[in-house]
């Protein structure tokens, strides 16, 4: 677990606000970004949460092409981010 960092739970406010922004219409980008907070969230580092806020802020069409690897991200950080997302067990 990331210094500092605690188990959140599911009524979370800050949670909640980061599941909603997660919700993007396309069932495949919800479960892996879903997957993502269920199995990360709690134990990353405020960097990184930062860097996956940034993700979310990236059109649809953008996150589906580069989590298929259909195109590469020009963005180190997301990129790194990415392969998080993108594995079974999301780093794991």
């Amino acid at each position: 677990m990331a210094e500092g960092r605690v188990a959140m739970r599911a009524d979370d406010p800050e949670l909640k606000r980061v599941r909603w922004r997660c919700r993007r219409g396309m069932r495949e980008l919800d479960q892996l970004l879903d997957r993502y907070l269920e199995q990360r969230w709690a134990q990353v580092s405020d960097a990184e949460r930062g860097v996956f806020l940034r993700l979310l802020d990236c059109e649809d069409d953008k996150l589906w092409r580069w989590l298929m690897g259909y195109e590469a991200c020009p963005d180190a950080e997301l990129a790194a981010l990415l392969e998080h997302v993108r594995l079974p067990e999301a780093g794991a």
